[in-house]
């Protein structure tokens, strides 16, 4: 196993120095968690430095204890200059670095530190590099979408009679996290704040949400508007679960829905439009279709059901049907109407066409897909049906 990770580490590198040298640029920087440890395996706090060849240099503030080669500790990035003149490395004038999540401040300073070299945005051309998972990443999705589906599979345990959906939520997370659930997953971009997923009960699925997600809920704050609200979960309603699957380092993403004790007829009608919509896209999508297709194709079915004024929101409507997932939960392709995105094999998508109906609350499912070049294989193997609590 030792050998096959160091193998999988290396080829990522490899992925970023013919960036790299595509770019003509001299180096690039990582400084995000998220790409640190996709390119090493470990997460410190530092830059990691990569040459259009060999091995990148760790400048490590924290943690003291790295056991790994080409490690030097530094408690400010002025002194990357000075060690990389000592190991005979010229200074910069091109270098790829992060743009895109860090501050304007850290970006100078940064920069500063290594000459100010002109500067390229690296950021999108990580996504895109992890966009396409090898052999040994989808391996692990496998294995996340598993425990998973696992864990959805107990919900009728947990629920009681009478539970508002934070006690209901509080009691999935608890499971959640006895089943090997990181906690908090990591998402790109802003106003992307969530803890561990998302519930929604009744009326607050219509609420709408400053963030970024498919529906929203007004949350337990102003702080956090998102989510679950306390509301009672009451017959004849019905409760949306989306809650991650960060059971590994790469996630899948999955989203089922029960009725309380019964539900309306215009529930399952859309529920099953839901179904439908997937399994379209399954049977139509390989690697080569356009991501904006895909959207297109989700409307198309949606427009033929009458339900265009529930699709992905009511008051708020989410212009977009699914997303790329693996170490964040919102990785390219986006599937969007104005999206210039092709799917590629390796790629890993979540598809989500939901609807949102007034006075019964969200229907839908969430499944997600691993691209090849004759079709998406589906690995959530879990129960598609509105199941009654």
């Amino acid at each position: 196993m030792d050998n096959l990770l160091h193998k999988e580490y290396k080829n990522r590198v490899l992925k970023l120095q013919q960036s790299i040298i595509k770019t003509e640029a001299d180096s690039c920087i990582i400084t995000s968690s998220v790409n640190i440890y996709y390119l090493f395996g470990q997460v410190f706090d530092g830059y990691l430095y990569v040459l259009p060849e060999g091995d990148p240099i760790k400048f490590v503030r924290r943690p003291s204890d790295i056991d790994s080669e080409n490690v030097i500790y530094i408690h400010k990035p002025e002194l990357i200059a000075e060690h990389l003149g000592d190991l005979n490395i010229p200074l910069p004038k091109k270098v790829m670095i992060e743009s895109d999540v860090l501050s304007y401040s850290s970006l100078m300073r940064l920069s500063a530190a290594v000459g100010n070299p002109s500067i390229e945005n690296v950021s999108g051309e990580m996504r895109r590099i992890r966009s396409v998972k090898s052999e040994y990443e989808l391996y692990v999705m496998r294995e996340c979408a598993k425990i998973h589906a696992s864990v959805y599979n107990k919900i009728p345990e947990i629920y009681r009679k009478g539970m508002t959906d934070i006690e209901f939520q509080i009691e999935l997370e608890y499971l959640m996290r006895k089943s090997g659930s990181v906690g908090i997953f990591k998402t790109f971009g802003p106003n992307m704040d969530i803890f561990m997923g998302s519930i929604l009960a009744g009326e607050n699925a219509q609420a709408a949400s400053p963030f970024d997600f498919a529906l929203g809920g007004k949350g337990v704050s102003p702080l956090l508007p998102l989510g679950a609200n306390g509301t009672k979960l009451k017959s004849g309603t019905t409760l949306m679960v989306d809650m991650a699957g960060n059971y590994r380092p790469l996630m899948d993403d999955m989203t089922r829905t029960f009725a309380i004790e019964y539900a309306p007829d215009l529930a399952y009608k859309a529920h099953e439009v839901s179904i439908m919509i997937n399994q379209a896209i399954m049977e139509t999508s390989k690697t080569g279709t356009s991501c904006a297709d895909i959207y297109l194709l989700a409307e198309k079915i949606v427009s033929e059901h009458g339900l265009e004024k529930y699709f992905m929101g009511t008051t708020q409507q989410a212009k977009f049907v699914g997303h790329g997932v693996g170490l964040e939960i919102n990785e390219p392709p986006v599937l969007a109407p104005r999206s210039r995105d092709v799917l590629l094999s390796g790629m890993t998508i979540a598809v989500e066409p939901k609807f949102v109906l007034p006075g019964i609350g969200a229907v839908g499912v969430e499944n997600t897909y691993i691209v090849h070049d004759d079709g998406l294989e589906k690995i959530t193997i879990c129960d598609e049906s509105l199941i009654v609590l």
